[in-house]
């Protein structure tokens, strides 16, 4: 099977660091958002993908080919005009057949598999939420879908699209599509997913929903850093390191250097880091940095960073008052 991950994405609410390195491959529970998803399409049997890039593009083509043995196709997309405008470009570069849609900032869990159904014209992921109003969201009767509306003022369902869809008629979707980029039919400034599956809606195809039991959103700092805690302590990482204390659930890669330091729970430390001296608790700490003298609690550090504190000994008598100078 064939999956497509749209990751053109600017990360905008990450930066800055996002300046630097592309969403899909900032770093939670011990490897890239992307490295998740792959790992998660290959258990799928999925031996092909189709990736939408656009900044900083190769970075991601290095890491896939560095770490997956799976047929990969890059699509550029030059401008960003929104997820609709991102698939289109996709499916135009490969030929008609199913594919599975799986969104570049989502890490999901449960049983995708259960949502690939040839018998229906597609199958989307769906989950309850209580605010709906970020989503594309869902109406059902009798087990098909009946309506969708991309992030609505006044929502009239809580089920919404959470980024995993299996698409069995590849061209009702691709014409849809097309209909959407050539009138050009925006909705909130962008060509949408959400407006492309109600077009297949009303051209009568038959969509049905899956429920998704995990869904990870790693667009912003609060919900990379509770994302990266959930994985931890689903892969039960622990580590042992002479010298210092590790509190699980906490991932340590091989080649990072810890001394004299206290890290966790849910901290993951990527390739090279180096740790002196410090406490860590609810961080990411990326490839290369380096923190020294320093206490961090939820923080992201990126890659090839220096974070470097200063202790202070005092000794200080009753009624005493003193300040530290931030400069």
């Amino acid at each position: 099977m064939k999956a497509i991950i749209p990751a053109a994405g600017i990360g905008s609410r990450l930066r800055p660091h996002t300046h630097t390195c592309p969403k899909a491959l900032l770093h939670v529970a011990g490897k890239p958002i992307i490295g998740h998803i792959l790992d998660h399409l290959v258990e799928l049997d999925v031996n092909e993908v189709v990736i939408v890039i656009g900044a900083m593009g190769e970075k991601i083509k290095t890491y896939l080919r560095e770490n997956y043995q799976m047929k990969a196709t890059f699509v550029e997309q030059m401008e960003r005009k929104g997820l609709g405008h991102s698939i289109y470009l996709a499916l135009q570069a490969t030929k008609p057949e199913p594919v599975l849609i799986v969104y570049g900032d989502t890490i999901f869990q449960g049983n995708i598999g259960g949502g690939i159904d040839f018998s229906v014209d597609g199958s989307l992921g769906v989950k309850e939420v209580a605010d709906p109003r970020r989503f594309g969201t869902v109406e059902v009767k009798g087990g098909r879908v009946v309506g969708l509306v991309e992030k609505p003022d006044k929502p009239t369902s809580n089920l919404v699209i959470v980024g995993v869809n299996f698409i069995n008629n590849f061209q009702l979707l691709l014409d849809c599509l097309r209909r959407i980029v050539e009138e050009d039919i925006k909705t909130r400034g962008e060509y949408q997913l959400t407006d492309a599956f109600q077009f297949m809606v009303d051209e009568g195809a038959n969509l049905t929903t899956f429920p998704i039991e995990g869904w990870f959103d790693c667009g912003k700092p609060e919900t990379l850093l509770a994302t990266n805690k959930h994985l931890l302590e689903k892969f039960q990482y622990g580590a042992e390191i002479e010298g210092s204390v590790v509190k699980s659930p906490t991932y340590v890669s091989p080649s990072a250097q810890v001394y004299n330091s206290i890290l966790g729970p849910n901290v993951s430390v990527a390739d090279e880091a180096i740790i002196r001296n410090s406490i860590v608790e609810d961080s990411i700490i990326g490839e290369r940095a380096e923190v020294t003298n320093c206490l961090l609690k939820s923080c992201l550090v990126g890659d090839n960073a220096l974070v470097q504190g200063k202790y202070t000994q005092l000794s200080v008598g009753d009624s005493s008052e003193i300040k530290f100078s931030t400069s």
